[in-house]
């Protein structure tokens, strides 16, 4: 007589693993509500959500938003907390993403941008070390952090080997010219509540 042995269901032979998610998938629940209220955004797979925006995250946005708006002019985009496709796993959604063109130009979510600024008050920690790693890792070859509770600009230029090769801090009373935008100048000061 001839015992079978059953095979062990996968599960039992593993301990837990994290789910990765990409993209299409965080987009999907994004539709199904599931972020309703909430400040989601993936990162390398991982679903990460931030706190609430309290009001001087919120002022700096619009300061931001605004000084970017004219600095650039007509014929760019500023996408401000929308997708920013960065890899099948990777969807950021900076703050502001200034892209070239028109709205109606893009008929899917960018996947680069000319010059991405986080906001970034108890987040600066992860938006000057993680994001900045992501972003110079993409590409994006021009990302500013608007420091809110030290009130200065950190803008890291010219991405290589997956990290800025070019990284400067300016305080309020400086000013600093984009990349895409060469002959415009902001103020810092423009920029901070």
């Amino acid at each position: 007589m001839t015992t079978a042995t059953l095979p062990t269901p996968r599960a039992a032979t593993r301990s837990p693993w994290p789910v990765r998610w990409t993209c299409a998938e965080f987009n999907r629940l994004g539709d199904m509500g599931a972020f309703e209220g909430k400040r989601a955004m993936l990162i390398n797979g991982v679903i990460l959500e931030e706190g609430p925006m309290n009001p001087p995250h919120a002022i700096t946005l619009m300061l931001v938003e605004e000084a970017i708006r004219t600095a650039f002019g007509a014929g760019w985009c500023l996408r401000q907390q929308l997708p920013l496709m960065l890899g099948q796993d990777t969807d950021p959604e900076p703050d502001l993403a200034v892209v070239p063109g028109r709205p109606r130009d893009y008929t899917a979510h960018p996947t680069t941008a000319d010059l991405v600024i986080e906001v970034a008050d108890s987040s600066l920690d992860f938006d000057t070390n993680e994001k900045r790693l992501l972003y110079a890792k993409a590409g994006i070859r021009e990302y500013w952090v608007a420091d809110v509770n030290g009130r200065r600009l950190h803008v890291y230029r010219d991405p290589r080997a997956g990290d800025y090769t070019a990284q400067q801090t300016f305080g309020p009373a400086e000013a600093v010219s984009p990349l895409a935008a060469p002959s415009a100048t902001v103020r810092v000061a423009d920029l901070l509540a």
